[in-house]
């Protein structure tokens, strides 16, 4: 009984281990290579899968979903002798997974490889500026070369990528200062741009503030000039409306000859020897004034032509008395010039006085 009770468990263990190995479930996106007695046989697809048991054999279970694979730092010598470090990137699939297995022993290893090879020809066809801008241009390269090698294989490179290209510390220095002049550059470039658009600016401000200003300036002249005419038109007009006499003309011209003597502008006259005949006549004509037709005073204003005449006298006086003393300045002007001798060819005129201004003697003939 129990040598019965062993060999039933033995038949039942042999069972178990049979189905075991008749039955192979294969998960989605993964193929598994059978083999016969160590000769290809079929490949197993996702799902159930029945085997002979203890005849077939799983060779290898192929992952066919894409793969990544990061290949370390390989140093490689650009055109012009630099030794630059390059890390590449590599996306993959196994799409024949029989070849994958039969036709190449470890197509991971035999990528990197032909992978670290194209790169070394390809830098060492560019110098390191153009190596460093041309990324783009090295992936293409890379990716024919690797998917035309890779294809027998049964295996499709669909991208390769350089993930960093590291040159050298001396060279990283050298690019780092040409960087930091090509900025300091730059920026002194648009300071002097901002400082020259400033000037610009600030010119063009100024222009315009002095035209606008000389303009301001013409219009107030222009009224000014416009106010005067008005005004002197007007006085004009007043004059001839009033139709004053000749007496009153000479006694406003004597009432103004001693502020033109005392002007503090004035520090040499040079006086006429016709000035004295000037006023001479001046007084004649005030006296002969009275004898003129039509300017005969009325008796009423007999008092108010006295006062007149009064006044006439004293502003004559004044008249003659700053006359005297512009004389006087002129003579010793001229002899401080002459160093104290006579100046000759100028006579020196005759004295003059108040009441020639005012009694002519042709008026005193008249009168008497």
């Amino acid at each position: 009984m129990e040598f019965a009770a062993v060999l039933l468990v033995a038949v039942a263990l042999i069972v178990v281990v049979t189905l075991v190995k008749a039955v192979r479930i294969v998960p989605q996106q993964r193929q598994d290579v059978v083999e016969r007695l160590g000769k290809y046989k079929r490949t197993l697809n996702p799902g159930l899968n029945l085997l002979v048991p203890f005849i077939d054999a799983v060779r290898t279970k192929v992952d066919m979903r894409e793969q990544v694979v990061s290949f370390p730092p390989q140093p490689v010598i650009t055109s012009d002798n630099l030794v630059v470090s390059i890390d590449t990137v590599l996306y993959y699939k196994v799409v024949d997974a029989v070849r994958a297995t039969y036709e190449i022993a470890n197509f991971i290893q035999a990528i990197e490889q032909l992978t670290v090879t194209t790169l070394r020809n390809v830098i060492g066809s560019l110098d390191l500026e153009r190596a460093l801008t041309s990324r783009e241009e090295i992936n293409r390269h890379l990716s024919g070369v690797l998917d035309e090698t890779t294809g027998r294989w049964g295996i499709k490179v669909t991208r390769v990528e350089i993930k960093a290209i590291e040159p050298p510390a001396s060279i990283r220095d050298s690019m780092e200062k040409q960087m930091r002049a090509e900025r300091d550059r730059r920026a002194a470039i648009l300071t002097a741009e901002g400082h020259k658009q400033s000037q610009i600016l600030t010119a063009e401000g100024e222009k315009q503030s002095a035209v606008l200003r000389a303009d301001g300036d013409r219009q107030a002249r222009i009224l000014q000039a416009e106010g005067q005419a008005k005004a002197i038109r007007t006085v004009f007009d007043a004059i001839h409306q009033a139709n004053p006499s000749q007496k009153v003309l000479a006694y406003q011209y004597l009432q103004a000859l001693p502020q033109i003597a005392n002007g503090t502008a004035n520090k040499v006259w040079i006086v006429p020897a016709e000035l004295t005949k000037a006023l001479e006549g001046m007084g004649g004509a005030l006296g002969g004034l009275a004898g003129m037709v039509g300017d005969l005073p009325a008796p009423e204003a007999a008092d108010h032509a006295s006062q007149v005449e009064r006044e006439a006298a004293e502003a004559a006086r004044a008249a003659a008395s700053a006359a005297q003393e512009i004389h006087d300045e002129v003579r010793v002007a001229e002899a401080q010039a002459t160093g104290g001798k006579a100046p000759q060819g100028l006579p020196a005129p005759e004295p003059v006085s108040p009441e020639s201004l005012v009694n002519d003697p042709s008026d005193q003939r008249a009168r008497g």
